[in-house]
């Protein structure tokens, strides 16, 4: 069974950049067809997908964050990661990686952030 840990700074102060790791157990993140997602949901509103990196390492980006994510893994700590540059306080949410595989999905517990100076 895969799980998942998010770890995250838990507060940020506006313009500095959100530092986020994944940290996977229970596979292995080069496992062929899995891909881990980056998700989040802010207070009142509905989840977001904020890009995903696969098992072969190929990155995927939600246009709609405007370039200021960055994805990335450490295989040899079975990790991801998420940096989100330039936070506003409209970036405070609750931040979830999760790992789909065909059709099975895992979800970490969350993590919340705020962005307060």
């Amino acid at each position: 069974q895969v799980q998942l840990q998010e770890s995250g700074p838990g507060l940020v102060k506006p313009s500095q950049t959100l530092s986020l790791t994944c940290t996977v157990s229970g596979g292995s993140i080069t496992t062929n067809y899995y891909y881990w997602s980056w998700i989040r949901q802010a207070p009142g509103k509905g989840l977001e997908w904020m890009g995903a990196i696969a098992y072969s390492g190929s990155l995927y980006d939600s246009p709609s964050l405007n370039s200021r994510t960055s994805i990335a893994r450490d295989t040899a700590k079975n990790q991801f990661t998420l940096q989100l540059s330039s936070v506003t306080p409209e970036d405070k949410a609750v931040y979830y990686c999760a790992s789909g595989h065909y059709d099975k999905e895992y979800w970490g517990k969350g993590t919340l952030d705020t962005v307060s100076s």
